[in-house]
């Protein structure tokens, strides 16, 4: 698994993390029950502070993208709330659909974007 952070993002460090994993197991890159990288490791590999690696775990895991074991560390494990799920993106594309509708940008503008972004994880 490839994490690229870009140090010079106004986006938080561990955001950025917690997305690339995130894309990891929507392009297939990362599976269901693949282990990621221990806190201490991941931090080294990336040149970031382990308290941003493990606060970007610790989020994956309340998101239900991950378990913590002691032992195995951090696996990827999907928590299937599709209804939690929705609601969720539902919340957060209010507000981009909003920022959209600020640019006028149109419904089938939105559309063909999302069909395009979707047709990366089929």
């Amino acid at each position: 698994m490839l994490i690229e952070i870009d140090f010079n993002s106004d986006e938080a460090l561990y955001i950025q993390l917690r997305n690339q994993i995130i894309m990891g197991i929507a392009t297939a890159t990362i599976h269901e029950g693949d282990p990621l990288p221990s806190v201490r490791q991941l931090a080294d590999t990336i040149g970031i502070n382990m308290h941003t690696v493990n606060k970007a775990y610790s989020i994956l895991k309340q998101e239900g993208f991950i378990q913590l074991d002691r032992r195995r560390g951090a696996v990827i494990a999907i928590d299937v709330d599709k209804v939690q799920a929705l609601e969720e993106m539902k919340r957060q594309l209010q507000i981009v659909l909003a920022k959209g509708s600020c640019k006028n940008i149109t419904r089938e503008e939105v559309h063909e974007l999302v069909d395009e972004i979707f047709e990366e994880y089929c």
